[in-house]
């Protein structure tokens, strides 16, 4: 008789900088939890998933030619995940906490309502706190992040932000909000939990959204589907690859994917003011960057106007 699995984790990789850390760190967090690793090499030009096969031989690995990014990849493996929980957790993260999979489990067995639950991500210092998703992206809270408006201390708390951590600002940064567990509307891909039941109902990443977004767009399903979503931070992993928030790329994917999200799921004047805050904002950035001597930043942003 096949027991029944608690927890299938799934972990997309596209090189071996930081996998063989992320696994090994594991293996003390699953003693007790009945539980399989999924692995996803994703069109590694050194074969990451044959190397980890034979370092951890326990792993399950899937192999593919093109890089399906990150919905199509997770995908792979959520769809044949057998635990009663998967857990989408980056390569990019390390295991601080020996009790996180025993205690997150019993916590969302105890809350029967809750779909997804993410945990805190933390920097290497294994102190601060990164960003770890937000509330959904409406019209009006987009038009305040790229205003910088929920940047402005307490209105913050009203507008509950797309994105509540801003960490280029100079005189409020939000921390505090994401030192402290509660619900929230989505949580980021890094450490994102599902209830298998959850996801059965929900579905699976809409692979039109190669990076940036999805976790988004899944999560309002969820949402859709009565579930709840929840910020955990009394339990940590450290995440190391918040070094890419700010980049070109994700400037520009998390832009272009706001509005393919509206389009699939919001009516057509909405895509248009979405646009047109996008675009607002983004010339707004362009002029901020470029005063404070950031030309890197305003480059992007002037690139972000001309492909929204």
């Amino acid at each position: 008789m096949n027991k029944t699995l608690d927890l299938s984790i799934v972990i997309v990789s596209l090189k071996k900088d930081y996998l063989f850390d992320c696994l090994k760190s594991l293996e003390p967090a699953l003693r007790g939890v009945e539980n399989e690793i999924i692995l996803i090499d994703s069109a590694s030009p050194d074969q990451i998933g044959r190397l980890a096969g034979k370092k951890f031989p326990y792993v399950k690995v899937l192999r593919q030619e093109v890089n399906r990014g990150f919905g199509g990849n997770n995908n792979l493996g959520m769809k044949i995940a057998k635990g009663r929980y998967v857990l989408l957790l980056n390569d990019d993260t390390r295991i601080i906490d020996k009790n996180i999979f025993r205690e997150m489990i019993a916590w969302m067995d105890d809350h029967p309502k809750v779909g997804i639950s993410g945990c805190g991500l933390v920097n290497p210092d294994e102190k601060t706190f990164q960003g770890s998703g937000g509330f959904y992206p409406t019209l009006f809270r987009v038009f305040a992040w790229m205003t910088f408006l929920d940047d402005i201390p307490g209105l913050d708390k009203l507008i509950k932000p797309y994105h509540p951590l801003h960490s280029a600002s100079p005189f409020y940064k939000g921390e505090n909000y994401f030192k402290s567990g509660h619900r929230q509307d989505w949580v980021t891909g890094a450490y994102f939990l599902m209830r298998k039941k959850a996801l059965d109902q929900a579905g699976f990443f809409d692979e039109d959204f190669f990076l940036y977004v999805e976790e988004v767009e899944l999560s309002s399903r969820f949402r859709a589907k009565g579930w709840e979503v929840w910020y955990l931070p009394e339990w940590k992993v450290v995440h190391y690859g918040q070094a890419t928030s700010g980049s070109e790329k994700a400037t520009i994917f998390e832009l272009q994917n706001l509005i393919l999200m509206y389009k699939k799921h919001k009516p057509g004047w909405k895509i248009a003011f979405l646009r047109a805050i996008l675009k607002f904002g983004s010339l707004l950035r362009v002029g901020l960057w470029t005063v404070v001597g950031r030309k890197s930043l305003a480059q992007i942003y002037a690139k972000a106007i001309k492909v929204i």
